[in-house]
């Protein structure tokens, strides 16, 4: 009886132990052991929750049960906290018990002591939450979503669940995963004419979301200002570290908004504001990845910058000047390459967005410009190490306008309809949640700031 009271009331997570307690508490902490040391009197275990980045410290009297004690084991520990002679809080123990077994000198992958490469980490994507780089990345990875939605929501905005299933492609690139059940016995149960059998379910071809940008659109002109945290994919080819064929995507849709740099501005803002929120809580996790991934700490000067504005005709002069000096080739009429778009930021030394593209590069629903027909209001934010981190537009809201553009899709008349029974200006943005991740910490592979990384040939779990 006695022990379940204790149990309810003093099992501590060891990152709110400095925060709550004072030295000569009782508290009982649960964790995994990281490393042992047996002294002459004492041994020292180090010991880790998953609640920081800090190993906690717990001493126990020597005695012949701890000879079967050792890393990887999973323990319960009852004592008094103490301050270190080093400062630091300490647990001396009353009793130590072994939940669970974990003989890391049998198999086990990882070595406490030593520093493992992503590539070889991300082979047991099972177990790499037990390291401390991945560890870092993920607690940091909850507090960017909490600090986006506070930041969303006091500028009342409306969190919208978009669907994963959905029948647009929302970029028109083709680069979609389509979705129909495995069992051949069930689509012919569910088939009728006209429909093709492999669209039997939904009686339409579905895919996996390419981007909730449609639907948030949908839900703004009867709701205001929205924005949504989802899953978004893509059927692409590609091995770069800073693509997945899986991701997360925050995207925002604002209304009564007018002008391009209004919306550069909202973006700057919110993206220096969440860093800042994020800093308070997580500077330790930061800082722990970018020793782990550059060997000092990551320069966060964009946080003090003012950012850049340039069009897309002064940035394509600007790299057409400069040439010479990439190794990817110079190609007017498709955009920037990731080397030309790191060097407009270091050419600005500020991260810069690029605004006002030519409307063949960009999809339908870009609104044209009504200066140069030639061009839309779209935006592209280049920042340092990822490059390209957000891409927005003013939305076309002229109906007529949208009936005319030539890749307008087939199957979209309820967009026409949001226009024709009481439209309003919108714009809006999406920015790749993972990328974001990376500028945070300066982790150079995609792959390793999400929990389950999907990519061409390798979709593990």
């Amino acid at each position: 009886m006695l022990l379940i009271k204790r149990l309810c009331c003093s099992f501590q997570r060891i990152n709110a132990i400095t925060k709550t307690r004072q030295p000569g508490d009782t508290l009982e902490v649960r964790g995994w052991i990281k490393s042992v040391r047996r002294l002459k009197n004492n041994v020292f275990f180090d010991i880790s929750d998953g609640s920081t980045m800090q190993k906690f410290q717990v001493v126990v009297p020597k005695n012949e049960q701890l000879t079967a004690v050792s890393a990887g084991n999973l323990v319960r520990v009852l004592g008094q906290l103490q301050v270190a002679p080093q400062g630091h809080y300490e647990l001396h123990a009353n009793s130590l018990e072994t939940i669970a077994e974990g003989n890391l000198n049998s198999g086990y992958p990882f070595s406490p002591k030593q520093q493992h490469d992503p590539e070889y980490v991300r082979e047991y994507l099972h177990l790499r939450s037990r390291t401390s780089c991945t560890a870092a990345i993920m607690r940091l990875r909850h507090k960017t979503q909490m600090a986006l939605h506070k930041f969303m929501d006091k500028h009342d905005f409306i969190h919208i669940n978009t669907p994963i299933l959905t029948t647009n492609d929302c970029e028109g690139a083709g680069e979609v995963f389509t979705v129909q059940p495995d069992s051949d016995e069930l689509l012919k149960q569910m088939s009728r004419p006209p429909v093709p059998l492999s669209q039997s379910y939904f009686d339409s071809k579905v895919y996996l979301t390419v981007s909730g940008q449609l639907h948030l659109e949908s839900m703004s002109y009867g709701l205001g200002n929205t924005y949504t945290i989802s899953p978004a994919f893509r059927a692409e080819n590609c091995k770069s570290p800073l693509h997945l064929s899986e991701f997360y995507m925050f995207e925002a849709e604002l209304v009564f908004i007018e002008n391009l740099e209004e919306l550069c501005r909202f973006i700057e803002k919110m993206i220096k504001s969440v860093t800042n929120d994020i800093l308070k809580f997580s500077e330790a996790d930061i800082q722990y990845c970018q020793n782990q991934t550059v060997g000092e700490n990551f320069n966060l000067q964009w946080l003090r910058d003012t950012w850049q504005i340039l069009s897309y005709d002064e940035a394509s002069d600007i790299i057409l000047r400069n040439k010479e000096k990439f190794k990817t080739a110079v190609k007017s009429n498709e955009g920037f390459s990731k080397e030309q778009e790191l060097f407009l930021v270091d050419y600005c030394k500020a991260p810069v967005f690029v605004i006002n593209w030519p409307a063949a590069q960009k999809p339908f629903y870009m609104k044209i410009s009504r200066e140069d027909s030639s061009k839309v209001y779209a935006l592209d934010l280049l920042m340092p190490v990822v490059a390209e981190l957000c891409g927005g537009s003013l939305r076309e809201c002229d109906v007529n306008r949208l009936q005319e553009h030539p890749h307008f899709p087939q199957g979209l008349e309820w967009y026409l309809e949001l226009r024709k029974f009481g439209g309003l200006p919108t714009g809006g943005f999406g920015m790749g949640f993972e990328r974001f991740l990376q500028l945070l910490t300066g982790v150079k592979n995609i792959r390793d700031v999400i929990p389950f990384p999907r990519y061409p040939h390798s979709c593990k779990m």
